[in-house]
Parts: C-alpha cells; sequence; structure tokens
C-alpha cells in the first residue's frame, strides 16, 4: 500500500501549549483549525488542504536554513502579500527576497515562531 500523505508532524518544544496558541493565532495550524472550507475543524487536528508537498532532505552543511536546525517548516498558503502585513502588525519579523520568488516556484517569505524554528511560508503560482 502507498503512503498517501502526511499524519503529523511531531517536534519539541520548551512550551509546548503556549507554541500550539502561537500557530493557531497566528498561521490558523494546529487541533481546531482548518485549512479547507469543505472540511469542518476539528478539536484533534487540523485540517490540511490537500495539494503538493515537498519531502527533501538537504545536505548536513546546507545554508538554505540555520545551521542550527534540523528542518525547517514549509507551510503551503494563499494570499501570502495579505499575510505578511497581518504577521508584521502582530510584532512578528517576516523576511523576503525577490531571488527566492519566480514564475514556476511561486512566492516565498521566512519567518520563526517564539521558539526559533524556521517557517517558511510558500505561495504556489496560481
Amino acid at each position: 500500500m502507498p503512503v498517501l500523505g502526511m499524519g503529523g508532524l511531531f517536534f519539541r518544544a520548551r512550551d509546548p501549549e503556549a507554541l500550539g496558541a502561537w500557530y493557531r493565532d497566528h498561521l490558523n495550524v494546529g487541533p481546531g483549525c482548518s485549512g479547507d472550507p469543505a472540511a469542518p475543524a476539528s478539536e484533534w487536528f487540523w485540517q490540511a488542504r490537500g495539494g503538493p508537498f515537498v519531502f527533501a532532505p538537504f545536505k548536513d552543511t546546507t545554508d538554505y536554513f540555520p545551521a542550527d536546525r534540523a528542518f525547517m517548516i514549509n507551510l503551503r498558503v494563499s494570499g501570502l502579500a495579505e499575510m505578511i502585513p497581518d504577521l508584521e502588525a502582530s510584532g512578528i519579523a517576516v523576511e523576503t527576497r525577490a531571488e527566492w520568488d519566480s514564475p514556476e516556484t511561486g512566492s516565498f517569505a521566512r519567518l520563526q515562531d517564539p521558539e526559533g524554528n524556521v517557517i517558511e511560508l510558500w505561495e504556489p503560482p496560481a
């Protein structure tokens, strides 16, 4: 039987409740959230909308994300240009670079959660 998709992402946190609330409040990710208008939210999980998912190990010397981090979370979004001012208004630093964006791959922005985990927001091309 083939793997059907990701079933979860589990990582350590100094304050799991506070970090979970941060993801829910700022990115609509986590239990009780739904990225799919056709699927109701559940108190137990985040209902993600289907679509492309990149699964790619990187060389341990990559500079694509900080060397002190074993992973980077990439979240597929819509309306990235509208999200950025909302995040910044909440005091969250957001980095964009013109060289990250292309018509073939879409648009990108990066931020960090309160515990320093790198999050890449990705808006695929239309």
